[in-house]
Parts: structure tokens; C-alpha cells; sequence
């Protein structure tokens, strides 16, 4: 790989990984419309697809570890890099106000409506007579049967107590990354690996009980649908956060990232704080309102 001097712009070399990438992707969203229409191969090769996009991950992020490590990337670069974190952070941003816009949606207009406010009169007599606009609910007609909702303050409110903390050790784990204390850095960024898949352990446990003995399925009408969608995807970025977090621990014990010069592992922080601020929202407007 070429070298640069100090004030010009790194030009990568040629990549297979990009097209890798989207073919294990093209893969992944071929399978999961044809698993959707009943095709017998399409769960298979939909996990090929996930397997390809894993692979492309592996390699990918390995030869910019590499590239990083061997001090080819200048100011100019690790700029262009907090600018696409900024960007990406944003766009999942807009990601979750669609589904809190709609959970408002439905809560403040749609089910007033549908019992008989405003609008809502002519629909409510002639469609759904003596349906109640209360929330939570499986909408007119019960849909999905009878559930009970998950009590804001049990494991929903631990749950938040432990995102929290881990919002803390990870802020130490920055400290002493800049005051170069390796071994406070690595205890710190452990602790917050720790905590981050304590979360997944309890959030699996509140799904199975949400779905074994509640009654509360994905198909409990629209509290169902908007609980398990908004709760699910921040689930399974907590997954990939911790992923990363895991990820940033090895490096970190192997030695990398220095006091002016992190950007991956900030990355990361930025990332974890995301979530921690997500999951208050949905404490505050699924669980606890």
C-alpha cells in the first residue's frame, strides 16, 4: 500500500469488499421476500447471505484496522470518518422517530378517532360501536386476544439502571484512554461489554415472558406491533453495539488507540450513548406512559 506524506489525502487501494458486501446483502433481502412467500430454500440461503455480509465485515474492518495501525490514515481522514459516523448516528436517528411518530400516531389521533372523537364519529357508529379508545389496546375487533403489558418498574427499569451505568464505564473507559492507564481502560470498556449483554440477557427473558405468559405478541394488534418493533430494534442495536464494544476490547488489549488518535473506539462511545438515549425514550413512552 502506498505511502502518503502528512498533508495529502489517503485514496484507498482496490477492494473486493464493497461488492461482497452487496452481494451478501442482495442476498439476505432475495431470501427474506421469497422465506416471506413460502419458498423451502429461502431460510437457507438467507443465512448465506448473512454469512457473506459477516465475512465482508470481518475483512473489511481488518484492512482498516491495518491501514490505521500502520498510520496511513492523517487529520484530514480521521475528519472524514467522525463526519460519516455524524451522518450515519443521524440517519438512525430518523430511523427511530419514524416508529416514536407512529407510536404517537396511533396513541394521540388514530384510536380517539376510532372510538367516536373528531372525526372519528361516523367510522366508530358505523364500524366499531362501543369500542373503548383506551391505551393500551388490541384495537377493535381483539385483535391477537387478551394480553397484559410488562410493568415499567421491573426488569424494564433495571434494564434502564444498566444501560445507564454502562453510558458511565464507558465515559471512565474514555478518560483513561486519554491519560493512557491501559489497564483502567481495559476494566472499564469490560464492564461495559458486561452490562451491555446483561441488557440482551433480560430483554430475552422479558420477551419470553411477555410471550409464554402475558399473552403479548407481536400480533397483539397495534400496542403489540409498535412494542415488539420499537423495542426489538433497539434490541438489536444494543447487539451490535455490544458487538463492536467486544470488539474495540480486544483491540484495546492488544495495544491499540493512542491518547490523540481513537477515532474507532470514540466511534463506538458515540454509538452506546445513541442507544442509552434511545432506550429512555422508550422506557418513558412505551413502559412507563
Amino acid at each position: 500500500m502506498a505511502q502518503h506524506a502528512e498533508d495529502s489525502y489517503y485514496v484507498p487501494h482496490g477492494s473486493k469488499w464493497p461488492i461482497v458486501g452487496s452481494l451478501g446483502m442482495i442476498t439476505m433481502l432475495a431470501s427474506a421476500a421469497s422465506w416471506m412467500n413460502g419458498s423451502p430454500v429461502a431460510q437457507w440461503t438467507f443465512w448465506l447471505g448473512m454469512a457473506i455480509l459477516i465475512f465482508m465485515m470481518f475483512g473489511w474492518f481488518g484492512t482498516v484496522i491495518r491501514e490505521s495501525e500502520a498510520g496511513m490514515y492523517n487529520a484530514q481522514v480521521d475528519n472524514s470518518f467522525r463526519l460519516g459516523m455524524t451522518w450515519f448516528i443521524f440517519s438512525e436517528v430518523m430511523f427511530f422517530a419514524v416508529f416514536f411518530g407512529t407510536l404517537f400516531y396511533v396513541r394521540a389521533l388514530v384510536v380517539p378517532w376510532l372510538g367516536g372523537e373528531g372525526s372519528g364519529a361516523a367510522t366508530n357508529e358505523t364500524l366499531w360501536q362501543g369500542y373503548v379508545p383506551t391505551w393500551p389496546t388490541n384495537g377493535p375487533g381483539n385483535i391477537g386476544g387478551e394480553f397484559k403489558t410488562i410493568p415499567a418498574f421491573g426488569i424494564p427499569f433495571l434494564n434502564t439502571l444498566i444501560l445507564l451505568s454502562s453510558g458511565l464505564t464507558i465515559t471512565l473507559a474514555h478518560h483513561a484512554l486519554k491519560k493512557e492507564n491501559r489497564n483502567l481502560l481495559v476494566l472499564w470498556l469490560a464492564a461495559t461489554v458486561l452490562l451491555g449483554f446483561i441488557f440482551l440477557g433480560f430483554q430475552v427473558f422479558e420477551y419470553y415472558e411477555a410471550y409464554t405468559e402475558l399473552g403479548l405478541t407481536l400480533g397483539s394488534g397495534i400496542y403489540g406491533a409498535t412494542f415488539f418493533m420499537l423495542t426489538g430494534f433497539h434490541g438489536m442495536h444494543v447487539t451490535l453495539g455490544a458487538i463492536m464494544l467486544t470488539v474495540i476490547l480486544f483491540r484495546c488489549i492488544k495495544g491499540h488507540f493512542k491518547p490523540n488518535h481513537h477515532f474507532a473506539f470514540e466511534a463506538v462511545a458515540w454509538y452506546w450513548h445513541f442507544v442509552d438515549v434511545v432506550w429512555l425514550g422508550l422506557f418513558i413512552f412505551v413502559y412507563a406512559l
